[in-house]
């Protein structure tokens, strides 16, 4: 995919894209406008269900709203709450961990910058950049499997992991896509650009895609 190419490619998944279903943060983002809510299903959507995922952030949500009603509730009640999310034990202590962090070093806000962010236990780059983009509406480039495998199939970049596609996407990538980029490939590599055989039959943007790695189609 070329440079002028992914101007072409990005229109059309946003004209697709309200086919396809919204990635819980995502929603989470649009209906609180929290950046702490947002920060929060984040670290619990890590290695889980979307589905499972937005039942556990409601049910948390119900009980503590800020990081000051979150530090009440004990590591017990919140592994209860949130469990069945993957290693629903370890994201209890790190939200206990990251909420006595918010209130004890930033006055119970949530940082708007990467490198504050990335000091908070159990946030990495891609949980930093969704908190900018989608709770401070801040530019950043999350990527998650999905943004590097797409990214790395349509021949845009070529890059070994999400890290190294994250700043060849900063160096690369026009400015105006940044903040949806995570968006529209989540939801098109759900959809359609599967890991393994993806759709490329029914894919609205295959003519600009390089396929490099797919062997077998859909």
């Amino acid at each position: 995919m070329t440079d002028k190419e992914i101007h072409h490619a990005i229109r059309i998944l946003r004209r697709e894209a309200p086919k396809w279903q919204t990635p819980i943060v995502t929603l989470v983002a649009e209906s609180s406008q929290s950046p702490f809510k947002v920060l929060i299903s984040c670290v619990l959507s890590l290695r889980t269900q979307d589905a499972t995922t937005a039942q556990a952030s409601r049910r948390l949500f119900a009980l503590a709203e800020t990081p000051e009603k979150m530090l009440r509730l004990s590591t017990k009640t919140i592994e209860k709450t949130i469990y069945p999310v993957g290693f629903y034990r370890t994201k209890a202590k790190a939200i206990r961990e990251i909420c006595r962090a918010l209130v004890e070093q930033y006055s119970g806000a949530v940082p708007d910058e990467i490198e504050e962010l990335l000091k908070l236990k159990g946030v990495g780059r891609k949980t930093a950049n969704l908190v900018v983009t989608l709770g401070h509406r801040k530019p950043g480039i999350c990527v998650d499997t999905h943004v590097h495998r797409i990214s790395n199939r349509w021949g845009y970049v070529r890059t070994k992991n999400p890290k190294e596609t994250e700043f060849a996407l900063r160096q690369k990538l026009p400015g105006q896509y940044w903040m949806e980029y995570n968006d529209l490939l989540v939801a098109f590599g759900q959809k359609l650009c599967r890991p393994i055989s993806p759709f490329c039959t029914r894919c609205p943007v295959e003519s600009y895609c390089e396929k490099v790695g797919v062997t077998i189609t859909r």
